[in-house]
């Protein structure tokens, strides 16, 4: 395939570079991170405030979290399987096709989740019927890959690479912002039986919903003569995983555990913090979400942030200032959530600025490394690596860590991410200097 996708790209480089739109580009990178976002945070919520009463109602409340986490954990598992198998479905049918076969099998796996029944109805089949549907969210988020956010790296001044860089990061807290506002919403205006009957199945729907929405403004890009000849003209093309392991695995490794700070601390913020205060405080979750939704905002801002303060100071270096941040964090950070109101309040804002700066950089920061023939592939599964490392298991070993040792083991937890992000970047730029 790239034999003969080579005469084209000779012809309509150069056109397709002078042409690109790096703002519709942009736009089509927001609408889908922050799709794939929300779809994220709603299963998120609902793990520690539905799942453990509707599919574990045997079980204590923490018990029921801890096996609700551990089912969460399986769409990080599969996704580079997904990866793997959307990657042949992209060489040989092309990214349109794949995406739209990824996009409505992770919105058909969201929406089947809001008709799950509970174990009253069907018993342990509940729990087996959602983990096969979490598997299906899983398998689908690897084929969601659309090279955009690349192909926007590659065409802009390198001089604002890191104003650039944090664009598809803001997915994330916006997706955080909606799908926790929802949630509050539901809670705060419905009794505990309705909620827990029918209310929390609500977002699901809206979360098909935006799919949908998503699925259309991306393919508008992607599958557009002007885009395709630009994706060939920059080598986005799709690669075997195992031909691209082979030559990338090092650089994939690297890339990997580099923005291990970011993400440890992505759900130190985010799931963990809610699940502590549902099961160890008084505090109902309504409220919290809104501290969340809040603190969110902060969180936009500092990633925003994040990209003048790269481009002046290096995105390497403002991601080992900021792992170094985290580091300090980690040392106080229990104490503030175990604060009472006032301690989560600060918390959760300090946290989302940390946050914001480190994640606003931490996408692609050692893509360079890879060889433009295997960048497409490499990029995607750098960011599924990234994710089943970093964040997979960080909200079922964050929970266990402080049930059993106190919040002070979670601080730990969060300080061991931080010392693999600098570890990460220093081996990084040892193999660059040779």
């Amino acid at each position: 395939m790239a034999a003969s996708a080579s005469p084209r790209r000779e012809a309509h480089g150069a056109n397709a570079h002078d042409s690109v739109n790096t703002g519709e580009i942009a736009i089509g990178v927001i609408i889908g991170r922050t799709s794939e976002f929300f779809d994220f945070f709603v299963y998120a919520i609902a793990s520690v405030v539905v799942f453990p009463k509707l599919v574990f109602p045997y079980l204590d409340p923490l018990t029921g979290t801890l096996y609700s986490f551990a089912i969460f954990a399986l769409a990080f598992i599969v996704r580079p399987i997904g990866t793997t198998i959307f990657m042949a479905v992209d060489r040989v049918y092309g990214r349109g096709i794949k995406l739209t076969i990824a996009l409505f099998m992770l919105g058909t796996s969201t929406v089947a989740v809001a008709f799950l029944p509970g174990h009253d109805q069907i018993g342990s089949a509940s729990a087996w019927l959602l983990a096969l549907l979490r598997i299906g969210q899983g398998l689908a988020l690897g084929g969601t890959w659309d090279g955009l956010a690349p192909l926007l790296a590659l065409n802009v001044p390198e001089r604002r690479r890191g104003w650039y860089a944090m664009i598809p990061q803001l997915g994330a807290p916006l997706g955080l912002m909606v799908a926790s506002a929802l949630f509050a919403f539901f809670i705060t205006k419905l009794s505990a039986a309705d909620f827990l009957d029918w209310g929390w199945r609500y977002p699901f729907f809206v979360a098909f919903a935006i799919n949908v929405v998503a699925l259309f403004a991306r393919l508008r890009i992607v599958v557009t003569p002007q885009y395709s000849q630009l994706f060939e003209s920059r080598d986005l093309e799709p690669e075997p995983v195992a031909r691209t392991l082979r030559a990338e695995g090092r650089n994939v490794i690297v890339g990997t555990f580099a923005p291990l700070a970011s993400f440890a601390l992505f759900h130190m913020v985010t799931v963990f913090p809610l699940s502590w205060v549902f099961l160890f405080t008084e505090e109902g979750p309504g409220r919290f979400l809104i501290i969340e939704t809040i603190a969110a905002a902060f969180g936009v801002a500092a990633i925003i942030a994040s990209g003048p303060i790269a481009d002046r100071l290096g995105r390497r270096t403002l991601l080992g200032a900021s792992a170094a941040a985290i580091a300090a964090f980690s040392g106080f950070a229990p104490q503030l959530l175990n604060g009472g109101q006032a301690g989560e309040a600060v918390f959760m804002i300090i946290g989302f600025v940390l946050l914001g700066i480190s994640f606003g950089q931490s996408s692609g920061s050692v893509a360079s490394n890879f060889s433009r023939a295997n960048r497409y592939t490499a990029s995607a599964l750098t960011s599924d690596f990234a994710w089943l490392f970093g964040a997979g298991f960080a909200p079922l070993a964050a929970l266990l860590l402080a049930s059993n040792f106190g919040l002070l083991a979670a601080g730990a937890y969060l300080l061991s991410g931080a010392a693999c992000t600098l570890l990460a970047l220093a081996l990084s730029q040892r193999l660059d200097s040779r």
